[in-house]
């Protein structure tokens, strides 16, 4: 087992605390720290930090911080602290904007039908913010998956390490690409050159298909995956040349 490194400590401490303190004392951050839709009454640009730090459920939580451990210390190790921590909330930025960039491309798609319909823009919204509608314009206009799709993406905030875990697993996979890996449902140990690039395949498959269970954001997973192997990339390529 890896030493635990100051980095990764801290971190796993601070999701730790943000997980347990809040059920302890019963209070409920989510409409503070978790990431909201941009035009989400409860949205603020601090989310995409703060939502990183933010988990589900006790199986969510322990999974991420199980991979950070796993797959950032050696990374740590290579780097130190300091460019850990900026990958890290590099790939977490990173990710939690790639998935409101993708959201509101799905969103805007379903609000045109509002709008073409003959609703303003608070109409929508105060429809969007109570769920359900008995607005005929609406029902003529919007099937009710299109419906159900808009209202999700309005109100359905992302919480969880997720994408900056992704970049740091495809880093991983960058800088040990021989290491063996496996799922616990498949304990078939694959190379990681091969084994990351299907998980990333496997989220891009469920995010643009209807095949996904349950309230994955596979776009943040990609979008995590994407700036960790961009920035790991460039250090791995560019860390030891000297300019002449």
């Amino acid at each position: 087992m890896n030493r635990l490194t100051d980095a990764i400590k801290h971190l796993i401490i601070i999701n730790v605390i943000l997980f347990v303190v809040p059920q302890l004392l019963q209070l409920d951050l989510t409409n503070i720290l978790a990431l909201h839709f941009p035009k989400n009454e409860y949205f603020g640009f601090w989310q995409y930090i703060t939502h990183m730090f933010m988990h589900g459920s006790f199986p969510h939580i322990l999974f991420n911080m199980y991979g950070l451990y796993a797959f950032g210390t050696p990374l740590e190790q290579i780097w130190g602290k300091n460019k850990f921590i900026f990958f890290y909330f590099s790939a977490g930025l990173g990710a939690g904007i790639i998935y409101s960039l993708v959201n509101y491309y799905q969103f805007n798609g379903v609000y045109e039908l509002f709008i073409n319909a003959g609703l303003n823009d608070s109409e929508v919204l105060s429809i969007l913010k109570s769920g359900s509608t008995n607005d005929v314009r609406v029902i003529n206009a919007i099937s009710q998956e299109q419906f159900n799709k808009i209202t999700s993406l309005y109100s359905t905030p992302a919480v969880g390490a997720s994408g900056a875990v992704y970049g740091v697993l495809v880093a991983f996979g960058l800088y040990f690409k021989d290491a063996k890996l496996a799922l616990l449902f498949f304990p078939v140990p694959i190379a990681a050159k091969y084994f990351i690039p299907v998980m990333i395949l496997g989220d891009l498959f469920f995010g643009m298909t209807k095949y996904s269970v349950g309230n994955i954001a596979h776009f943040a997973h990609i979008g995590g995956a994407l700036i960790g192997f961009i920035i790991a990339w460039y250090w791995k390529n560019n860390q030891f040349k000297v300019r002449q």
